[in-house]
C-alpha cells in the first residue's frame, strides 16, 4: 500500500511568532510557511499557495494553515502544538476541520480535543483518521479558553501539521 505524505512544521524560533486570532468559531486556524524550510515534508504539493483561490497564497494569511489532499484515500492526521507558559486558560482545544475556511464543501470541525492545563506551557500531540479527498482541505485549529469560556491569545511557539494518504484502501 501506497502513502502520500504532508509534513508542515512552523517554528516561532525560526519564522517569528504567529498571531493566534480567533474566527467565528472560536478558534484560530494554525499557518505554517511554504517551502521545504522549518522540516517540511511536501513532495505531493499538498501544501500549495497556488491552491483555493485565484491569487497565490502568502504565510501567514489565513490559506497557509490548509493542506489539500493529493488523493483520494484514507487519511491518518497528526498534530503537535505547544504554547507557551500561561496562567490564564483553564482548557486547550484542538481540532481537525475539514474546508476551515469554507472555499469548498463546507466547514466540518473532526476530533476535537480538549484539556487542562499543567505548570508552565502546554505541549500537546493528536491523531485523527478520516477519509480525505483532494477537492476538500483539511487545517488544524486551536483555541486557549479561560474562565466563562474566555478566548485567550495564548502564543504558540511550535506546531506540526502531517497528512499521511493511504492511497490503496481495500474494499470487499
Amino acid at each position: 500500500m501506497s502513502l502520500a505524505i504532508c509534513s508542515l512544521k512552523w517554528d516561532s524560533a525560526v519564522s517569528g511568532p504567529q498571531n493566534v486570532t480567533y474566527d467565528n468559531d472560536g478558534y484560530h486556524l494554525v499557518r505554517f510557511p511554504y517551502g521545504a524550510g522549518e522540516e517540511s515534508y511536501d513532495p505531493w504539493n499538498m501544501h500549495d499557495p497556488s491552491k483555493g483561490d485565484t491569487s497565490p497564497s502568502q504565510f501567514p494569511d489565513a490559506r497557509s494553515g490548509l493542506i489539500w489532499p493529493s488523493h483520494e484515500g484514507w487519511g491518518v492526521l497528526c498534530a503537535l502544538v505547544f504554547w507557551a507558559a500561561d496562567t490564564d486558560p483553564t482548557e486547550y482545544r484542538a481540532r481537525f476541520v475539514r474546508d476551515p475556511l469554507g472555499l469548498s464543501t463546507g466547514y466540518d470541525s473532526t476530533a476535537t480535543t480538549d484539556s487542562a492545563p499543567t505548570r508552565g506551557a502546554q505541549f500537546r500531540s493528536y491523531t485523527w483518521q478520516m477519509f480525505v479527498h483532494p477537492e476538500t482541505p483539511v487545517g488544524l485549529k486551536i483555541t486557549a479558553r479561560g474562565v466563562g469560556d474566555v478566548r485567550i491569545a495564548t502564543p504558540l511557539t511550535l506546531a506540526e501539521f502531517k497528512l499521511a494518504i493511504h492511497t490503496e484502501v481495500g474494499t470487499p
